[in-house]
């Protein structure tokens, strides 16, 4: 795990012991603090084994600091109370933060976006390693970054930051940054898009001279993430790439960006163009993220269940030209109970006939009805069996629904999860 020294003799509150919670409380009980360790779901405290202190009952203020996940809203009593009593708040990438001073010389890769950071993240870590670089990721994505092992000297830290992360981290000084996109999301959270941009925007205003911050030109001219920044600025649209037939794992347009991206940041820092080549080629992909499960006769089955707004379904559904699309769910409605599927009308072309799934179905099927052949398959496992009979060699059967997974699977792990088994069943 990641220790340091800058800890010793302090004393923090742990608010949610989860994955990073967990985690966080060992690396400074390491480092020679004190942890009071609460998180106020029963079944978490049962799973802890270490000391329970209510921070509810406490005076706060002999704090130096209350670390909370990234959940934990800024309404939230703890985060208020904390706030009045002058301690900050903050996460377990600010304690990575702080503790960097104490690391071997390293660099520091941050990467945040409405959709695709994960595949991006996973991408330049992919490129790091695969051109012998020392390299690990953490953030939003993998093991925490608290309870991995420090790199040796010239390694890079790579990131996937969300918009609760950086609501709470004050010092992460990244040494290239990156904004993907921006389209409306956790909006409940933010208040508004100018909202969620400020989050997003802490990124860069946290970089330092001499750093990178790569962008969305589009984003950032709307939004001004690097108006005064003290990065060298550029941007993704700007980076040329040929080849992407050559990436199995990285076909569609949102991938192809994605590509863009993780290149840029790559060339920052300092792979050749034969690494970054080789690298793209033999990227393995991510579960749930297009990833191609199977060819049954003649029919390839792709999972995108990650999916699960219509900004990021769209792309998957440019990606190939005669698709059975399996979507729904949980779905993001407007006021009036609709849901906006606008990001997916100039793809519907490719679509042979639409298996609707959920709490979305009847509201989707209005909407998609006019425009593309649509059956009410309710379940999954209904929806699979209906397109595995109509599918034709050379077509795919897509399973990117466009919506949450939680009216009928605890994640989209297990959505994507319950698709795949589905599939081998089928090709067993």
């Amino acid at each position: 795990m990641i220790t340091s020294p800058a800890f010793a003799g302090k004393t923090y509150g742990v608010y949610g012991l989860a994955r990073s919670g967990r985690a966080t409380v060992a690396a400074l009980t390491a480092s020679g603090a004190t942890t009071l360790n609460w998180d106020d779901g029963e079944a978490a405290r049962a799973a802890f084994d270490g000391p329970l202190t209510s921070l509810h009952d406490i005076d706060l203020a002999h704090l130096d600091a209350l670390i909370v996940s990234p959940g934990v809203p800024h309404s939230a009593p703890l985060f208020v109370k904390a706030t009045a009593a002058g301690v900050p708040v903050i996460g377990d990438i600010e304690i990575f933060a702080q503790a960097r001073a104490s690391l071997p010389p390293h660099r520091v890769v941050g990467i945040t976006g409405t959709n695709g950071k994960s595949t991006t993240t996973a991408l330049v870590h992919h490129l790091l390693v695969a051109a012998g670089r020392p390299a690990l990721m953490g953030g939003n994505i993998g093991a925490a970054v608290m309870a991995q092992d420090p790199l040796p000297a010239g390694g890079v830290y790579v990131l996937e930051l969300s918009s609760y992360q950086l609501d709470i981290t004050a010092t992460l000084a990244c040494d290239v940054a990156v904004l993907l996109n921006l389209t409306p999301d956790h909006l409940e959270r933010h208040g508004d898009m100018a909202g969620y941009a400020a989050a997003k925007a802490r990124l860069f205003a946290m970089q330092r001279a001499g750093s990178v911050a790569i962008v969305n030109a589009a984003a950032d001219a709307t939004w001004g993430f690097t108006t005064g920044s003290a990065a060298r600025v550029e941007t993704i649209e700007a980076v040329e790439l040929i080849g992407q037939a050559d990436w199995p794992a990285l076909q569609g347009p949102h991938n192809l960006e994605n590509a863009r991206a993780a290149v840029a940041v790559a060339e920052a820092l300092g792979l050749t163009p034969a690494e970054i080549a080789a690298g793209l080629a033999s990227y393995p992909g991510l579960a749930h993220r297009m990833e191609p499960v199977a060819t049954i006769a003649g029919v390839n089955w792709i999972n995108d269940s990650k999916a699960t707004n219509a900004d990021s379904t769209a792309p998957a559904l440019a990606a190939f030209p005669a698709i059975h699309w399996i979507a729904g769910g949980r779905p993001k409605l407007d006021a009036e109970g609709r849901p906006d599927l606008s990001a997916l009308l100039p793809h519907l072309g490719n679509v042979r006939a639409a298996y609707l799934i959920g709490e979305a179905a009847l509201p989707f099927s209005a909407a998609l009805a006019p425009q593309v052949p649509v059956m009410l398959s309710e379940r999954l496992d209904h929806a699979v069996r209906a397109a595995a009979a109509a599918a034709r060699p050379g077509e795919t059967v897509l399973l990117s629904p466009a919506c949450a997974s939680f009216d009928q699977f605890r994640d989209f792990e297990a959505r994507g999860d319950a698709f795949r088994a589905l599939v081998m069943a089928m090709a067993a």
